[in-house]
């Protein structure tokens, strides 16, 4: 994991251009290496894919690739599911009566139903709280703000290979570094343990 964080010692000149909605990477979303350390971008949870669709169909009945183009857009291009998730969630909520077929310039759209829109009402916080993970740069903020611990992470190795490479390090000097890494590390420990809790 180190040698990719000397590759990216320099992350703030690395060419990454914003994609559409603002995200990083060539076609929108954060850059490959983001889920080494955060993990995966943001995903609908599969019990809650079904209100990202009700929520799609709401103000207008929709095919299945507008669906999946109306959930990509207003997640900013963050999020775009498959086929193979929007097609049997559809099925889904036809079967509960939330959503039914209609013909719409010869072709079959779905559009919400009744008791759709009360399912989606008591659940549109949800939908709210999925969104609200891709707006005001998130992922770029999360980027910017770890490139720069990164980069103080990368000058303490450069002082080891600087005083490695002169061979400036004595017992004695190891001693008191490994000391104070010690003492640092179990209070970063601490930092990211109580953020967790939060």
């Amino acid at each position: 994991m180190f040698h990719r964080m000397w590759d990216h010692e320099s992350m703030h000149h690395h060419h990454w251009h914003a994609g559409r909605g603002g995200h990083w990477g060539r076609r929108g979303g954060p850059p490959g290496w983001f889920g080494d350390f955060f993990g995966p971008p943001p995903r609908a949870e599969r019990g809650n894919v079904r209100y990202l669709v009700l929520d799609a169909i709401a103000g207008q009945p929709r095919h299945g690739y507008e669906i999946i183009q109306a959930i990509e857009e207003r997640s900013g291009g963050g999020y775009r599911p498959s086929p193979g998730v929007i097609y049997p969630t559809l099925q889904l909520l036809e079967e509960l009566g939330h959503a039914h077929m209609v013909e719409r310039d010869a072709r079959k759209v779905f559009g919400i139903t009744e008791a759709g829109k009360l399912d989606l009402e008591a659940h549109k916080e949800e939908v709210s709280d999925f969104y609200e993970q891709f707006q005001n740069d998130a992922w770029e903020r999360q980027i910017e703000d770890f490139g720069d611990l990164m980069r103080r992470a990368a000058r303490l190795f450069k002082s080891f290979r600087r005083a490695a490479r002169h061979g400036h390090m004595s017992p004695g000097a190891q001693a008191k570094v490994r000391k104070v890494l010690d003492d640092a590390v179990n209070r970063i420990e601490e930092i990211l343990n109580e953020d967790a809790r939060l």
